[in-house]
């Protein structure tokens, strides 16, 4: 990083950047390296949330970047692509953490709300003053959730009442705001609202003994006859193909995120065959070991060049429901195998976390899984390959 870019970007992708997004991206990188990195094994082995860190996320000034309510001219989605990269090169936590804010949860009320709502509600979470959370997952219902929602929302005048329970709804038990989907009683219509973490009836209870993303505060939400004003609903949220929308753009997030674990996981285990010593040398120096690095760039890089593709599409406004299904279950798929190869090159020692490749390990097990399975998601792409739906 002698100039400031990734050693690990082999073809020099952050090329593309402009210098001022350039800049902004060293920003991120450097406060990374300094606040998150010395402390990410730490927070992730105490299931320990850094609070504390909200605040100088804020002075970064990156939540919201495409939203003009919130930086006035939108940045590219290439610089957006690469800062969750950086994030989940480092700790997939906070990267899940900064997706969940400034992509499900601000995303559903840029493209769902009314100027008037996104007004209100944007800067202030674009400053971080307010942090947001996003529900659509429930207990008993995942892939089947565009028809199968079974949270309840009942209009009563000028208030809906809202009723029902979400599950793995990330920074519940601190947000501000939750973005919550249910389904409407009398039309069936699937309809979003933005709902406060202080109302009553709102309960979110921290999920326990998790194996992935511990740092990430996810919870099981509880609505009990929750009352939300009719100024509160997403006013541009009609039905699930509204939802959709929102999770198109933050599903191509998730593709990011995967490169950024592999680049995280190869510079660990780079490192490490440079340091062990075996048979009188470092084991860098055998023809398998090398192998297998060059295996896990070569992944790496491929879904890299995806991805920054898959950005120029969204930057042109081309960008279609297969183009992200098709990342993120490649990208995440090659992750898998990719932190595998990286556990294989640490032996004994990649299975603690003193070392941090276990943690990429786990952590890649719940990208793998959100935001859409890789079944769901190649199924999408083959319904726009084929023509032909192929859903259960």
């Amino acid at each position: 990083m002698s100039d400031g870019t990734l050693d690990e970007d082999l073809y020099r992708f952050e090329d593309l950047l402009s210098a001022d997004e350039a800049e902004i991206l060293r920003r991120v990188r450097t406060f990374l390296q300094k606040e998150v990195a010395p402390h990410a094994n730490d927070w992730w082995g105490r299931a320990a949330f850094p609070h504390h860190l909200i605040p100088r996320y804020a002075e970064l000034d990156i939540a919201g970047l495409p939203y003009e309510e919130c930086h006035g001219t939108p940045v590219s989605n290439l610089l957006t692509g690469f800062i969750a990269l950086e994030m989940a090169r480092v700790d997939a936590s906070m990267a899940t953490f900064y997706g969940v804010h400034s992509g499900l949860a601000m995303g559903s009320i840029a493209r769902c709300g009314s100027p008037e709502q996104r007004r209100r509600w944007l800067p202030a979470m674009g400053r971080m003053e307010q942090i947001g959370a996003f529900a659509l997952t429930e207990p008993q219902g995942g892939s089947d959730v565009a028809a199968g929602l079974r949270t309840t929302a009942r209009r009563e005048g000028d208030t809906w009442v809202l009723n029902g329970a979400k599950r793995w709804t990330g920074n519940a038990t601190f947000a501000d705001l939750i973005v919550v989907w249910a389904k409407d009683e009398d039309s069936g219509h699937v309809l979003g609202f933005v709902v406060s973490g202080s109302t009553p009836g709102f309960t979110a209870t921290p999920i326990e003994n998790k194996i992935a993303l511990r740092t990430v505060e996810n919870a099981d939400i509880v609505l009990e006859d929750c009352r939300v004003p009719e100024a509160d609903r997403l006013q541009n949220a009609n039905g699930f193909r509204d939802t959709a929308d929102v999770l198109r753009h933050t599903r191509s997030g998730v593709a990011w995120e995967a490169v950024g674990v592999m680049l995280g996981a190869y510079r660990i285990a780079l490192d490490y065959t440079l340091e062990r010593e075996q048979f009188g040398g470092p084991i860098a120096r055998f023809q398998l070991v090398q192998d297998l690095l060059v295996r896990m760039l070569g992944n790496a890089t491929a879904c890299l060049g995806m991805v920054v593709r898959l950005a120029q599409l969204e930057d042109a406004g081309t960008f279609r429901d297969e183009h992200s299904a098709l990342a993120k279950a490649y990208c995440t798929s090659r992750m898998r195998e990719t932190v595998g190869w990286g556990r294989e090159l640490l032996a004994g020692n990649g299975i603690v976390l003193d070392y941090g490749i276990g943690r990429f390990v786990a952590d890649a097990e719940a990208l793998y899984s959100y935001e859409g399975t890789r079944e769901i998601n190649t199924l999408v792409t083959g319904r726009a390959v084929t023509g032909i739906g192929a859903f259960v």
